[in-house]
């Protein structure tokens, strides 16, 4: 039975989503409709689509009581928005519904697990946030809380663990049949850990172990944990708070981390070997990935940072929050490889091609401009003998504005920065990042979507997001080098 409280909700998200045009919103990347949006949840395929619910306060485009936003797609680019599939309106989840996952029952229904969130007075009179785990089960539109909720709470958690910190449950199921999920949680050492608890029919769940602790090496809390096989290899996903620069690798605040390793079943043993961060640009935070029909492992993250919510949501009050584009993950040599979704390759239309261009100071090329563009790079060295001091692309670009991307071959750094969009707030501007010396020859893929864009480089090596909301007026696109270079280019034009 729907509650009065999630009533209202799916009432007011279908008058007020008419209030924003669709010019106003990304054209392909999923946005909040209406309200505030912020880590994706319930990243699934069920029945035939794909399904992503998210965080969500319909009512103001600041974060606010959480709700499970939800939409639906069969390519990952069109969006269909379905009502509300969770609100707050249960004693155990009255502070709000938080992150979480979701999978298929035996019996065709869709299971929810979130993390209900109860405001609790302490004994020095402070507030806290006591946080449990729930479910919710449905038929791919309707969910109806357990009965039994919550079926993970403080008493299921190993010794020194907080009650405050313990939340983003990802579920899965093993070959043989078996429930897991983990849940992030922070250890008495103040630090991030990875619980992991099991379940024969996912409904009576039991802790298992610790399936990977922080011990204070990558920030400190871990949030929205992800786990999966991929390419004979484990890689685990999450997005610490508070990090620690670690060179250019990983930058100050709240970030993301991979790990890849071995899993050993029998055990439930998690074992380390490498490290990187997921993005290196300024907005992206939470992923979570799905396992598609045809065997493709996607990955979409929330397109903000938290250090900068204010910024756009005190200019503009209908929407705030984006999605990532989804992303086919691979592992190759050590590392997580990130590539837009193949299905973006339909969007493209209008295609232009320049070879061999030369740049030297300021090049401006006919066709080559937009702010829906699907854009490839090849640069290389000029002169053989004299190595470029510096290359840069700037896009979304008029006589006031541009945002840029920037590489200095000497060092191998890359730069995102975007403190000339026509933000007058002192946000992130920009981030820097060490990309894979090949003797001044970069690949680069950037994707324009009206206030984003999204690069990748060397094939997907790494990849850069950042938010931008400049004027959609600002459609210029200019080459600029310090020393000589030679340049490939192909874009394309992204249309519904």
């Amino acid at each position: 039975m729907t509650s009065q409280t999630l009533r209202e909700a799916r009432t007011y998200e279908e008058t007020a989503e008419k209030l924003i045009s669709s010019q106003e919103r990304p054209q392909f990347h999923l946005s909040a409709r209406t309200g505030w949006m912020n880590d994706p949840n319930g990243f699934s395929y069920y029945q035939g689509k794909y399904h992503l619910f998210y965080q969500y306060h319909p009512y103001d485009s600041h974060w606010g009581p959480m709700h499970w936003g939800h939409a639906v797609s069969e390519d990952l680019l069109h969006w269909e928005y379905l009502p509300a599939a969770l609100a707050p309106d249960e004693r155990y989840d009255q502070g709000g519904c938080f992150s979480g996952s979701a999978l298929m029952l035996p019996d065709g229904r869709q299971l929810l697990m979130y993390t209900g969130v109860v405001m609790e007075r302490q004994k020095n009179g402070e507030m806290r946030e006591v946080q449990t785990q729930c479910l919710a089960v449905g038929n791919g539109m309707d969910y109806e809380k357990y009965e039994q909720n919550p079926v993970l709470d403080e008493t299921d958690l190993p010794k020194g663990a907080s009650r405050f910190d313990f939340r983003d449950p990802k579920m899965w199921q093993k070959a043989d049949g078996t429930y897991c999920c983990l849940i992030g949680s922070r250890p008495s050492d103040g630090s991030g850990q990875i619980l992991l608890y099991t379940s024969k029919d996912a409904f009576q769940w039991k802790f298992q172990n610790v399936l990977c602790a922080n011990q204070n090496r990558f920030g400190l809390m871990w949030e929205c944990p992800d786990f999966f096989a991929l390419d004979q290899k484990y890689v685990l996903l999450t997005s610490p708070q508070d990090l620690m620069p670690q060179g250019l690798e990983f930058h100050n605040g709240n970030g993301t981390l991979c790990l890849i390793g071995e899993y050993e079943e029998a055990t439930d043993t998690f074992t380390e070997e490498c490290s990187q961060s997921i993005d290196y640009g300024i907005d992206f935070y939470a992923p979570q990935t799905v396992l598609s029909p045809d065997g493709r492992r996607i990955m979409i993250g929330w397109m903000q940072n938290w250090d900068t919510c204010s910024f756009r949501a005190s200019e503009h009050s209908l929407w705030y929050g984006q999605m990532s584009l989804p992303r086919e993950l691979r592992v190759k040599n050590g590392r997580l490889y990130q590539q837009p979704v193949r299905e973006l390759e339909q969007l493209r239309s209008g295609k232009t091609v320049r070879q061999d261009v030369a740049v030297a100071g300021i090049v401006q090329l006919d066709g080559i401009r937009g702010r829906k563009v699907d854009l490839e790079l090849s640069i290389r060295p000029g002169d053989a003998d004299r190595m470029y001091r510096k290359f840069s692309i700037r896009f979304a670009q008029n006589e006031s504005y541009y945002t840029s991307l920037s590489y200095r071959p000497e060092k191998s750094i890359l730069k995102i920065d975007r403190k000339f969009s026509g933000s007058r707030r002192a946000i992130i501007h920009q981030r820097r990042c060490q990309v894979r010396d090949r003797n001044g020859y970069l690949k680069l893929r950037l994707i324009l979507d009206r206030f984003s864009v999204e690069v990748f480089v060397n094939d997907g090596e790494q990849a850069l997001s950042a938010t931008m909301y400049t004027q959609q007026e600002a459609d210029g696109i200019l080459f600029l080098a310090e020393g000589d270079v030679r340049m490939d280019v192909v874009k394309y034009c992204l249309n519904e």
